[in-house]
Order: structure tokens, then C-alpha cells, then sequence
């Protein structure tokens, strides 16, 4: 790769929600899933990475890039709690291992707007329990249920409901060595402007092209404006009150 970000260490997760934001990037970008790309991230294995948000607010400080994300406001239709009975009977739940954003996110949602505070397992331990699905899986679950009796929260459109506010998802970090964070900030934000315009030829090469470019339009927000900061932090402050993160201390993010 040339230009700015060459020599750089990019890593991203697989799902078509942020394939716009690596649009032209190729084999430069390492793709893997939520939890193993913060893994490999916390690792020091990668310069700049689209991680889940978790990642950068259950830290003390983080570095983003400004005005990049993979975010919605309201429903998102690819992060959702699927269950049977209803949400005030639901005693136990399965949360994705490839997502720590996600699952924390579903625990946020239960016992702040909620007051539920179920039982949480790594894996369904039955074909009809609850459980909370992710990105491309969470999209072939839904259209193989969407009519035999499972009933689905959607995470994004229950934290507008609560909050007012969009959700942010996941966004480039920067690790704290990483040189010249505005020039690779400043070549993402081209990359994203590339991603957007190419959304209809990105959707084309999807099972079901008229979803996939409805998805990419309407459910997924690629910004990371006022309102987007704003709950990023609300996120963090929540994750604080409920005691899902182990640092205690406010989390100081800065943009580039």
C-alpha cells in the first residue's frame, strides 16, 4: 500500500457493515472477529483497528479517528437479543463470544431500562433460549425467524428509546505508539468517503443485493459526530455505574 497509511498495521472486523470503511484497502487490512481483533489489538499486534467501542471506553484513554464509525440511530437490524417468552421472563441468556461491545451493551440496555439483571452464558444451552447475535449472523437468523414465533430487541433502536441518542458500534483506535495519528486519520476519512459512494457496488455482491443496500443506507450510520461522542460517553458512564468495566476512572477520549 501506498500513501499515508503505508507501513501501517490495519486490522477490521469481516461484516458487511464496515466494508465501506475498508473499501480499497484489500489484503492491507487483517479481518477478523469483534473480540479476537481487540485481542490482537490490546496485543500490540495491530497499529489502527475498527474495534468495538468497548474497547476504547473501557480503557482509561483512547485515540479515535474523527468522523469515522460503524454506527445507527434506532434500529440496526444486525444486533439484536432473539427470545421466545417474553423479556421480563427471560431468565437466562446466551451472549456472543465474538462481541464484548455488544454483550455489554445487551447487560447496559437490561438493568438501566430495564431492571432486569438475567443469567448470562457463553452458548445457548437450548434450541429456544435467548440469545443475543451479531453482524452477518445476526442478519441470516433473523430473515430464517422472522415468522416462527422468536421475537427480537433491537439493540440500537432500544438505546435510542432510552437515551435519545445514536449508538456507536465500533470506530478506528489508534494504539498509543502509533505515529502521525492526523495523517492516518485524514487518509481513513478518504477511504470512508470512497466506502460510501460504493455502497450500491459493495451491496451488489451480497446474496440478497436490494437488502444489503437498504441495510448499508438506512440501518448503518458511518459518522462520528456531536451526537455520536456524546453517546460514546454516555456508554462508558453506564458501563461505570453498572460495574461491566474494571477501571472505575472516567475514560478521556480524544479525536483526530
Amino acid at each position: 500500500m501506498s500513501g499515508p497509511l503505508a507501513g501501517y498495521r490495519l486490522g477490521s472486523v469481516p461484516y458487511l457493515n464496515a466494508r465501506p470503511l475498508i473499501e480499497g484497502l484489500g489484503d492491507a487490512v487483517a479481518l477478523d472477529l469483534p473480540a479476537r481483533l481487540a485481542e490482537r489489538f490490546a496485543a500490540g499486534e495491530l497499529d489502527v483497528a475498527l474495534v468495538p467501542i468497548f474497547e476504547a471506553v473501557e480503557r482509561e484513554r483512547a485515540t479515535l479517528v474523527d468522523d469515522v464509525a460503524i454506527a445507527c440511530r434506532g434500529e440496526v437490524f444486525s444486533v439484536f437479543l432473539a427470545h421466545r417468552e417474553p423479556l421480563a421472563e427471560v431468565e437466562t441468556i446466551a451472549l456472543d463470544p465474538a462481541s464484548h461491545t455488544s454483550n455489554h451493551l445487551l447487560q447496559v440496555l437490561l438493568a438501566e431500562f430495564h431492571d432486569l439483571e438475567p443469567r448470562y452464558v457463553g452458548a445457548p444451552e437450548e434450541p429456544g433460549q435467548a440469545r443475543l447475535l451479531i453482524g452477518d449472523a445476526a442478519l441470516a437468523f433473523h430473515r430464517a425467524h422472522a415468522e416462527d414465533g422468536w421475537r427480537f430487541l433491537d439493540l440500537g433502536a432500544e438505546w435510542l428509546r432510552g437515551t435519545g441518542l445514536p449508538f456507536v458500534f465500533a470506530a478506528w483506535v489508534f494504539r498509543e505508539e502509533c505515529p502521525d495519528p492526523p495523517a492516518v486519520a485524514e487518509a481513513l476519512r478518504a477511504v470512508k468517503r470512497r466506502g460510501l459512494e460504493a455502497r450500491g457496488r459493495i451491496a451488489a455482491a451480497e446474496a440478497d443485493p436490494a437488502f444489503a443496500r437498504r441495510y448499508l443506507s438506512e440501518f448503518i450510520r458511518f459518522d462520528l459526530g456531536e451526537e455520536e461522542k456524546a453517546a460514546v460517553a454516555l456508554f462508558a458512564a453506564l458501563l461505570r455505574k453498572h460495574g461491566l468495566v474494571v477501571s472505575s476512572r472516567e475514560a478521556t477520549i480524544t479525536y483526530v
